[in-house]
């Protein structure tokens, strides 16, 4: 059986006794081509590059990608310019590539017709904040069909019972929520307390990758370096408002600060 892009990359970074790293950018932030020079940048220390697609009402998200999705969506980004990002970025780059966001803006392109663009394009995996197992059970076979990885999450709330099911389902990955706050919020729990909850959670299945998600900055990484992959995506969307603000370039600012967290887990 041929191993997924996302199964490598989690294979390589295990080699090396590293956690994968996983970056969180917003499509279109804070232009069309910015958000691809971005992308194409760090690329070179991001083990997997999440991209989410803008959304003008994003629950899950915290404050920094909620704005992040306003510039875009002010800078007129739709779901085909998302794609053509996506496109331009495979032409260059081998790196998997995760598309995150919410399950109407699917709903309204179409299932089976997003899918098959996901495909064309190069999408590796996908992430659907709002279609929670096992509501989420057909569309991940399909996503299967179509050589692309849906991804389960978990939370601190999720019942063994139901995570067992869950973790059973999965493909190459699982998104743990580490904390029941929007994205991008400060830690409200200590890292040793997650790491605590993460480990039982492995404990469950030991050779699916579990990576960690929400709450994660240059300050706390170190500590969750035991993981399988953590998620860097407010940290990263803050880096961009605040180059914006100072005119300086998005792009050399958050390849500096993705250069520094690939860093702290060598």
């Amino acid at each position: 059986m041929i191993k997924s892009p996302i199964s490598l990359a989690f294979e390589k970074s295990k080699k090396e006794k590293r956690p994968a790293l996983l970056t969180y950018t917003v499509a279109g932030d804070n232009t069309k081509k910015k958000s691809l020079d971005i992308l194409n940048s760090i690329s070179k220390y991001a083990d997997i590059c999440e991209i989410g697609f803008p959304h003008n009402t994003p629950i899950a998200d915290g404050g920094q990608i909620q704005t992040s999705a306003y510039r875009a969506i002010k800078n007129g980004i739709k779901m085909k310019d998302t794609f053509q990002i996506i496109k331009k970025y495979k032409m260059k780059n081998s790196k998997p590539i995760i598309l995150m966001g919410y399950f109407n803006i699917i709903y309204q392109y179409g299932e089976n017709k997003f899918l098959k663009k996901c495909k064309q394009v190069g999408v590796n995996g996908l992430i659907v904040v709002d279609l929670p197992w096992p509501d989420n059970k057909n569309f991940a076979r399909k996503c299967k069909k179509n050589s692309i990885s849906f991804i389960q999450l978990l939370s601190p709330t999720t019942s063994k019972s139901r995570m067992i099911k869950i973790i059973k389902d999965s493909h190459d990955m699982i998104y743990y929520i580490s904390m029941l706050s929007t994205t991008g919020g400060k830690l409200k729990v200590s890292s040793k307390e997650i790491l605590k909850k993460y480990n039982a959670i492995k404990k469950l299945n030991k050779s699916k990758n579990l990576v960690i998600g929400f709450g994660i900055t240059i300050k706390n990484i170190f500590s969750l370096k035991r993981a399988d992959g953590l998620v860097v995506g407010s940290a990263l969307c803050r880096e961009i408002a605040l180059s914006i603000k100072k005119r300086q370039n998005p792009v050399t600012n958050v390849t500096i600060m993705v250069k520094k967290l690939k860093e702290k887990l060598s």
